[in-house]
């Protein structure tokens, strides 16, 4: 864990430093990842099966490659009730805010007579990637399937790696709206996806979060489908004063650190001893936790203090542009309201980031590695595209020609001018 200090002559430099460390995929890995893709555009099934048997250690034939409905729905009878209602809960909130951000259809006419407008469509088949291995994540499930469905998506094609499925993640694929379930993982999962392999039809775009190898997949798959973005390590910037009970903030640092041992955790406040007590806390929670060895080496490696004035905050958060920010202060949007990069902000001290992973609503796929300068987190935006209108009448069409003629001879091409000129002529 490092300690930064506002008032040090170097402290703009060595925080900037900091925060620009970048973690690149390996040269192995996007080495394997370009083969395995190859193999399976070529092959197929084949592939699929012996990369199964491979690198999952799982004998699979093309039967036992779906997971068949009852397999789903007696998953999902052995969830724990509690369990189901919270993902009930859960996916309800996520659908109801979704359903808020569709947009209109507009079809208008302008000045020069042109009708123009433009239409929203749904994509036709999303492909969604589940982790396994370090845990079962329903909530991955319906982040990402519960807007695609709230979209209109046709078809929503899981895939997950080969193992016992977990009964929450079959309870949550079963309330998030997924139409089949693959069992299939790592690159060969995207390549499937992206290519099509034996009973898996490709599908137009593919979201979720992943590994190394995942993430190598889907940066070369992109512009055979559509990708939702690279996801990297979690992150999150709490900003916190002295008014706070540091248990609770310890437990907002640590909700990040305990993901990946390369994730991130950062806390701004301006009372060093406050920050001590936070430290302290962190320590204290780590033996309690089964994911403390990841949360150790993360908060360990790349966590860190920063003393500074809080109203110097928001700047500060965007330089980070983290994946998550909170403010636990208590006028939060004196402080938020100059933020502009951030994946999602989290305001008062009763808002712990924790809340939007699971139950409030708004997305949990968000920006990453500073992504946030640039990009939003997943929305129902990323299951629909647009297309537009244009209609001319004659009159419309002769406001447009002449400039539109005058701008493709200067570009140099002869045949665009010409497709308006040749209208110009026999009028």
């Amino acid at each position: 864990m490092r300690r930064f200090r506002f008032s040090d002559p170097d402290f703009e430099a060595a925080f900037s430093a900091f925060v620009a460390e970048r973690r690149d995929t390996p040269e192995e890995v996007d080495s394997i990842v370009r083969d395995v893709l190859a193999a399976v555009r070529a092959e197929g099934l084949p592939a699929l099966l012996r990369f199964a048997r491979d690198f999952d250690r799982v004998e699979l034939d093309e039967a036992g490659l779906r997971v068949t409905q009852a397999e789903i729905d007696a998953g999902a009878e052995a969830c724990p009730v509690e369990v189901r209602e919270a993902i009930d809960f859960a996916a309800k909130r996520i659908r109801t805010y979704h359903e808020r951000q569709r947009p209109a259809d507009q079809r208008f006419t302008d000045e020069a007579g042109v009708e123009l407008g433009w239409r929203w469509t749904p994509l036709d088949a999303v492909g969604i990637y589940v982790p396994g291995g370090r845990a079962a994540y329903p909530s991955t499930v319906l982040m990402n399937a519960v807007p695609a469905a709230a979209a209109g998506v046709g078809r929503i094609a899981m895939v997950t790696p080969p193992g016992r499925l977990q009964p929450a993640v079959l309870a949550a694929a079963k309330a998030a709206g997924v139409s089949e379930i693959w069992r299939v993982g790592g690159a060969q999962a995207v390549a499937a996806l992206a290519y099509g392999a034996g009973p898996i039809r490709p599908v137009d775009k593919i979201v979720g979060p992943g590994n190394a190898f995942v993430t190598a997949a889907k940066r070369r798959v992109y512009g055979v489908v559509g990708i939702d973005a690279l996801a990297g390590p979690s992150e999150i910037v709490v900003v916190a004063d002295g008014a706070n009970d540091p248990e609770w903030i310890a437990a907002d640092l640590l909700s990040q650190a305990e993901h990946d041992p390369a994730a991130q955790s950062i806390l701004i406040t301006d009372d060093e001893a406050f920050a001590t007590r936070v430290e302290a806390a962190v320590q204290a929670q780590l033996p309690s936790l089964a994911t403390g060895t990841d949360a150790a080496a993360s908060w360990r490696d790349h966590g860190a203090v920063v003393l500074a004035p809080l109203d110097e905050s928001p700047r500060l958060v965007d330089l980070i542009a983290p994946e998550h920010v909170e403010f636990a202060v208590e006028a939060p949007e004196r402080l938020s309201d100059h933020v502009r990069h951030a994946g999602a902000i989290f305001l008062g001290r009763y808002a712990p980031e924790a809340l939007g992973d699971y139950v409030a609503g708004s997305n949990h796929v968000l920006p990453t590695s500073r992504a946030a300068r640039f990009s939003s987190g997943l929305s129902l935006y990323d299951f629909l595209k647009r297309t537009s209108f244009v209609k001319c009448d004659e009159a419309a069409f002769a406001a447009l020609a002449p400039a539109t003629v005058a701008l493709a001879e200067a570009e140099g091409l002869p045949a665009h001018a010409r497709s308006a000129a040749i209208r110009m002529r026999r009028r």
